[in-house]
C-alpha cells in the first residue's frame, strides 16, 4: 500500500493515523518531495473518476484561476501533473492496482479491516 499526499495535510494525517492504529503497513509519498507524473495520474484514472481526483475546491485551483479556463479532461490531467496540489488527498494505492481517494473512516474500515 502506498499513500500519496502532503505530510502537513490534515486528511492525509488522518489516513496515516488510521493505518498505523490498525497495524496496516504503508509507504508514504509526499508530493513536496516526489511529484506524481502524468502517467501515474492516468493509471489512477482507470480506477477513479477525474472529478473525484481533481481538486477544484482548493486554494491552488483558485490561485491558478483554473475555473476560468474551462479545462477538459486532458487539461485537468496536465495541470494535476504540473501542480500535484490539484490532486485530492490522500490517494491510496492498494491491492492489485486499486485506488481510493480522500479520507472516509467508514470506507477505510470496510476496505482495509
Amino acid at each position: 500500500m502506498t499513500i500519496y499526499g502532503i505530510k502537513t495535510c490534515s486528511t492525509v494525517g488522518k489516513a496515516r493515523k488510521f493505518m498505523k492504529e490498525n497495524g496496516i503497513a504503508f509507504d508514504f509519498v509526499d508530493y513536496k518531495v516526489e511529484s506524481v507524473d502524468e502517467a501515474k495520474i492516468r493509471e489512477w484514472l482507470k480506477q477513479v473518476d477525474i472529478n473525484i481526483l481533481f481538486n477544484n475546491k482548493g486554494k491552488k485551483y483558485r490561485d491558478l484561476e483554473l475555473k476560468e479556463r474551462n479545462l477538459d479532461d486532458d487539461g485537468k490531467i496536465a495541470w494535476m501533473a504540473k501542480e500535484n496540489y490539484l490532486l485530492k488527498r490522500p490517494v491510496i494505492e492498494y491491492g492489485e492496482g486499486k485506488v481510493l481517494v480522500a479520507y472516509d473512516e467508514e470506507v477505510y474500515k470496510k476496505t482495509f479491516l
